[in-house]
């Protein structure tokens, strides 16, 4: 019977992390790309907890203050990533995933849980209205279409005090995007700026490639990859692993193919 695993230090070298399963060199580089990644993540708190199977079914969660996101916030449980693939959607999972990360928020005293969405559907952002059917509500929103949203456990009572079930209050401060996130800028104000970290072994190899596709087109560019959590809350886009920006303004977060990229400069400029 399936069930879900947790990959920690113990482990990891052992099991498959989810974002690269192939067999091929390609995929066993950014497998141990994202393995690297994690191992240094571990005593931050983060957990990553997968289905004991062969497919893409997982979530990646760490306390607020170690997020790699421009988000602020103390005592929440922040999900970087909720992801149900292929054969394994529409039997429950990403709701089991979901509850594993609240369990493991609340046995830690934490005051609730946060996640980045979106006010529609958007690639490699889970549907905020699964989020929504779970009690979580949108308490801040970031350009161009990012939204924050929060399960709080327990009701605020004074000055950011928290009272839970059992035990005496717990201080914290309700999450929400940084001011830099909530304007969508970035330091770059001319051409292509695209920062982006190992949290997805993925994003390297395609942020290169669009670089060098707006540097073909003429644009300046310029690239940062993110290596802390601090530097990811300062410079980061509120997707996290990758933000897309033109003119110091982000203009997207998701990778793209050389043809979608063409498709993406024709948006702009028009």
């Amino acid at each position: 019977m399936e069930k879900i695993i947790r990959i920690d230090a113990q482990n990891i070298d052992s099991e498959h992390i989810c974002c690269a399963i192939g067999n091929d060199k390609a995929n066993r580089d950014r497998a141990a790309t994202k393995k690297a990644w994690l191992k240094e993540r571990f005593d931050d708190g983060l957990v990553f907890k997968r289905l004991d199977a062969r497919g893409k079914v997982f979530v990646e969660y760490v306390p607020i203050e170690k997020v790699w996101k421009p988000i602020t916030g103390r005592n929440y449980m922040a999900i970087d990533c909720l992801w149900v693939a292929g054969r394994f959607k529409g039997n429950g999972w990403a709701a089991a995933l979901l509850n594993e990360c609240i369990a493991d928020a609340k046995a830690q005293g934490k005051a609730g849980v946060v996640y980045v969405s979106a006010t529609k559907v958007e690639h490699y952002l889970t549907d905020k209205r699964f989020f929504l059917q779970h009690g979580f509500k949108v308490v801040d929103n970031a350009p161009p279409y990012f939204e924050l949203l929060a399960l709080d456990f327990y009701r605020v009572e004074t000055e950011g005090a928290t009272t839970g079930p059992a035990g005496p209050a717990a201080r914290t401060e309700p999450p929400a995007f940084t001011a830099a996130a909530k304007n969508g800028t970035c330091p770059a104000t001319e051409g292509f700026y695209f920062v982006y970290s190992h949290q997805c072994p993925f994003m390297e190899e395609y942020v290169h490639l669009l670089a060098d596709l707006a540097s073909q087109k003429g644009y300046p560019v310029a690239v940062k990859q993110l290596t802390s959590a601090a530097e990811a809350q300062a410079h980061g886009s509120p997707f996290g692993t990758l933000g897309i920006y033109l003119n110091g303004q982000l203009r997207g977060h998701a990778p793209m193919t050389e043809k979608g990229f063409e498709k993406f400069l024709a948006q702009l400029e028009a």
